[in-house]
C-alpha cells in the first residue's frame, strides 16, 4: 500500500492532508486485526480500538500500561472522531470505539452495538475577557444565544443581568466551536437543546451540528490555543483541558438555580443524581441533570462494543482488555484528569461485561 505524503499532494491543504494519513494508518490498523505491527511478537493479538479525542489521552495511557503486562496482547487507540468511531465499529472494523454521543436504536441493532460508560467528562464553556476578574456567570439559555449568533458583544443586556457585580467591556463576542462529528459537540449541543427550545429547533442535538457562527478548533488543544490567543472569544472543550491550560471556566446555571464550575466533585454529583439510586442506566445522558451540586454540561464516555462476535480469540482478547480496565485500569482515571465512575454504577458495568462474556 502506498502512504501519500504531504509534498505529492499539493492540491490538499495540510490539514486535509494530515486527516488522509491519519484515515490510511487507521483502516490499515483495523483491517490487519491479528496481524502483526510494528515492534510486535508475529503472534501478538492487537485489539483496536478508535473513537473521540475526548477520552484519547486515558486510551493512550490505558495501552502504554496494558501493554506491559504480555507482549502477545497489546491495544492501540485511534483518535478519529466519535462520528468515525461509529461509522467504524457498525461496519464491523475494529474490536471497540469510544465517544460521547448516544447511539440511536436503529445503530443498536443494525450494527449489535451496546455502549458502557468508562468515564465521567464535563464539557467546560471557557473564554478570555481581558481584566475580568471575577467568575463569568452564564445560563444555558444565554449560551446558546451566543452560540447561534444572537447574543453578539461582552456586555449584552442578557450577559450583564447574569453578572450585576462585573463591568463587562463592549468587546465583540467570538465564538470558538468544533467542527462535525466530536463528541464535544454531541453532549454541549444536548445541554443547549434541554434548556434552550430556539436552539433546539435551529441546531439539535447533534456531534456535527451546523454552527451559524464562529470559527472551528479541529482539537481540544486548537480550541485552548485559540480562546487563550484572542481576547473576547468564547469556546468549550474537556474540563481535564481547561484545567492544564489555566483557562477561565464559566460558572454555568443549573436546574436547581446555582451557578456551578466543572470539577471532579461537581462532574460525579451530576452523574449521581442522574443515577441513584438505580445505578443501571448505561446510556443515560447526564446534561442538565438535577442536585444543587451537579454541574449541568456532564456526561459519560463510552465504550462501543459489538455484543457478537465470529472470533473467539479477538473476543477473549476484548474480554481480557475490559476486565482490566474496569479494574486494575482504573487507577489511571484520576491520574489522566478525568472523573470515576461511582463505585455503584462501576460494580453495575462490571457485571454487564461478565454476561456478554
Amino acid at each position: 500500500m502506498k502512504v501519500p505524503v504531504l509534498c505529492s499532494v499539493p492540491s490538499l491543504t495540510r490539514k486535509r492532508a494530515r486527516r488522509l494519513l491519519a484515515n490510511v494508518w487507521l483502516s490499515s490498523l483495523l483491517v490487519l486485526g491479528l496481524r502483526q505491527v510494528p515492534a510486535l511478537a508475529q503472534s501478538a493479538v492487537v485489539v483496536v480500538g478508535s473513537g473521540s479525542t475526548v477520552p484519547a489521552p486515558l486510551y493512550n495511557r490505558w495501552a502504554l500500561e496494558f501493554d506491559k503486562r504480555s507482549p502477545n496482547l497489546q491495544m492501540r487507540y485511534l483518535p478519529s472522531g466519535t462520528g468515525e468511531g461509529i461509522k467504524q465499529i457498525s461496519h464491523g472494523s475494529g474490536d471497540f470505539a469510544a465517544g460521547e454521543a448516544q447511539l440511536t436504536e436503529q445503530q443498536r441493532k443494525d450494527g449489535s452495538l451496546i455502549e458502557l460508560p468508562v468515564v465521567l467528562i464535563g464539557i467546560v464553556p471557557i473564554y478570555n475577557l481581558p481584566d475580568m476578574h471575577h467568575e463569568l456567570r452564564l445560563s444555558g439559555e444565554v449560551l446558546a444565544d451566543i452560540f447561534l449568533g444572537d447574543v453578539k458583544t461582552w456586555n449584552a443586556a442578557p450577559i450583564a443581568k447574569l453578572n450585576p457585580e462585573v463591568t463587562l467591556p463592549n468587546l465583540p463576542i467570538q465564538v470558538v466551536n468544533r467542527p462535525a462529528g466530536k463528541g464535544s459537540n454531541y453532549v454541549f449541543t444536548d445541554f443547549l437543546s434541554k434548556v434552550s427550545s430556539k436552539f433546539r429547533s435551529q441546531i439539535g442535538v447533534s456531534p456535527s451540528p451546523k454552527w451559524p457562527v464562529g470559527e472551528p478548533a479541529e482539537r481540544s488543544l486548537d480550541m485552548a490555543d485559540k480562546v487563550k490567543s484572542s481576547p473576547g472569544s468564547i469556546g468549550y472543550l474537556e474540563y481535564q483541558y481547561a484545567v492544564k491550560n489555566n483557562l477561565s471556566q464559566v460558572g454555568v446555571l443549573n436546574p436547581a438555580g446555582k451557578f456551578v464550575r466543572a470539577s471532579t466533585e461537581s462532574i460525579v454529583a451530576a452523574c449521581r443524581a442522574a443515577e441513584s439510586p438505580r445505578w443501571n442506566s448505561l446510556s443515560a445522558s447526564l446534561t442538565n441533570a438535577p442536585g444543587v451540586d451537579s454541574f449541568p454540561i456532564t456526561s459519560f464516555t463510552w465504550i462501543y462494543l459489538r455484543t457478537k462476535s465470529s472470533d473467539a480469540a479477538r473476543a477473549a482478547a476484548l474480554g481480557n482488555l475490559l476486565d482490566w480496565m474496569y479494574t486494575d485500569g482504573q487507577q489511571f482515571v484520576v491520574q489522566e484528569g478525568y472523573a470515576e465512575l461511582p463505585p455503584p454504577l462501576l460494580a453495575f458495568v462490571r457485571k454487564k461485561i461478565k454476561d456478554l462474556q
